[in-house]
């Protein structure tokens, strides 16, 4: 990806700053303005001075973020938000813009964007720019495999659309222990992480919340017990009912389900044909994280909030870097602003996912093709 001139200046400085980052903060960090018998009483020196090394060695401190900003600016206006239902749910990234050939002229037409997809739902979908306009998009395509969705902007109520610059994906892979930036739809750093693993499988476990009977010997399978805070439980399944059907796909003993349930993604929906009194019903159930399902009220807490499906890739890089479930399907950055990655979702208290360029291209491709695109 081509980088400003304007960069270079301060660039040459930007390894040794990250090394030395409580030096650079220590110049924008003082204890000012008049201060009462009363305060300093109580606020001892002591625990001023503690407060003020927490903050000086913090790796998102405003001075840190000030000095990696050109670097998220380097994307442009690469990155947009998504809102689905009225709410943000992830971020987006341009990733291509689609071209019609009329007669020996090429007019440039919709906007490509990729972003996560179990975080959308059957809502209308619309994109907000960087300077805040908003657009309807559709969904064109998606990788159940690697959680992506690629979306086409459309024109607005006038007629206009968005003249977005792609991000060009760059297939390098950093170094554990490099320093990787986020970037948000208006070029802001939401945040600087380090990356703790190169690409590899991150495996998953989706959980509907049944105990099924092993020994019911009537077609398809018996659910004996539901686990609170569960799908199942959210769904309304009760104890005693059957299910015979997942999808419309009938199931014919409790090994079946067990192998067709395993075979569903975490946030995926599936749906149950189920016998119950001997009247059939169809539920419809959301799978969750079998992890987050089986997790205590303090880990839940300690590890915060987290994506719909937070595992199940068939290659992402680990970092640290502290994101919200919204801000999932942006760009990741290494420090000379390439674009390493795309952040696909936070897992826990310090990890998070990505999706490498190298696989993130070939997605792109294949869906832009399904798509209609070139």
């Amino acid at each position: 990806m081509a980088i400003d001139v304007q960069m270079t200046s301060w660039k040459r400085s930007l390894s040794g700053a990250f090394t030395a980052m409580a030096t650079a903060v220590l110049l924008c960090v003082s204890l000012t303005g008049p201060v009462s018998a009363q305060e300093e009483t109580s606020v001892p020196a002591w625990l001023q001075e503690r407060l003020v090394e927490r903050v000086m060695h913090r790796r998102d401190n405003g001075e840190m973020m000030q000095l990696v900003r050109p670097i998220a600016e380097s994307v442009n206006d690469g990155v947009v938000g998504v809102i689905c239902g009225g709410r943000p749910v992830s971020l987006g990234t341009v990733v291509a813009r689609s071209s019609l050939h009329v007669g020996a002229s090429v007019a440039t037409t919709d906007a490509y964007v990729i972003t996560k997809r179990s975080e959308l739902s059957n809502d209308p979908i619309r994109v907000r720019l960087r300077d805040g306009r908003m657009f309807p998009a559709r969904v064109a395509a998606v990788r159940r495999r690697s959680d992506l969705a690629l979306l086409v902007i459309e024109r607005d109520s006038t007629g206009t659309l968005p003249m977005l610059r792609p991000v060009t994906l760059t297939s390098t892979t950093p170094v554990v222990g490099s320093f990787l930036i986020s970037p948000d739809r208006t070029n802001r750093v939401i945040g600087l992480g380090v990356m703790g693993a190169g690409p590899r499988r991150v495996e998953y476990r989706g959980m509907l919340g049944v105990q099924l009977n092993p020994n019911a010997s009537t077609a398809g399978a018996q659910v004996e017990q539901i686990l609170p805070n569960s799908s199942a439980s959210e769904a309304g399944l009760e104890s005693g009912d059957r299910i015979i059907a997942i999808n419309g796909q009938m199931q014919n003993n409790k090994d079946s389900v067990m192998s067709t349930l395993r075979m569903v993604f975490p946030g995926e929906i599936v749906q149950l044909t189920i016998v119950r009194d001997g009247d059939t019903k169809e539920v419809s159930a959301k799978m969750r994280e079998a992890a987050i399902v089986q997790e205590s009220e303090n880990d839940a807490r300690v590890n915060g909030a987290r994506n719909i499906r937070l595992s199940g890739f068939e290659e992402a890089l680990q970092h640290d870097t502290v994101l919200n479930p919204d801000q999932c399907g942006g760009p990741l950055l290494n420090s000379d602003g390439q674009v390493i990655g795309i952040n696909i979702a936070r897992a826990g208290r310090v990890v998070s996912y990505a999706l490498p360029s190298s696989l993130v291209t070939v997605e792109v491709s294949s869906m832009i093709a399904e798509a209609g695109g070139k």
